[in-house]
């Protein structure tokens, strides 16, 4: 699965944006280059239900904006991404989803 896949996905359980989950993160403190991944792990399990995968896909988030390495993107691999920029707005707004 690549990387914006979990984050869609994770906009499909929840109904939430990557974009809307960082301001929830910011009102709780758990964002930031020093985030500790198990706290966000909790609150992301406890009120969200969501499982060690998708919560570390944004735990990247909150240490690191929209930016991923680009060693998957272009690659034949299952983790292969088209960007090294993440869309954190949503699924329905994202144009590079868009017909």
């Amino acid at each position: 699965m690549s990387f914006q896949a979990y984050l869609d996905t994770i906009e499909s359980r929840t109904g939430l944006t990557p974009r809307q989950f960082i301001a929830l993160a910011e009102e709780k403190g758990l964002n930031g280059p020093d985030t500790k991944a198990g706290a966000v792990l909790e609150w992301l399990k406890a009120d969200y239900g969501l499982g060690r995968g998708h919560g570390m896909a944004l735990v990247h988030v909150l240490r690191n904006g929209a930016a991923i390495s680009d060693k998957h993107v272009g690659s034949s691999g299952v983790h292969r991404d088209d960007s090294a920029t993440l869309w954190l707005d949503g699924r329905a707004t994202n144009p590079a989803t868009r017909d």
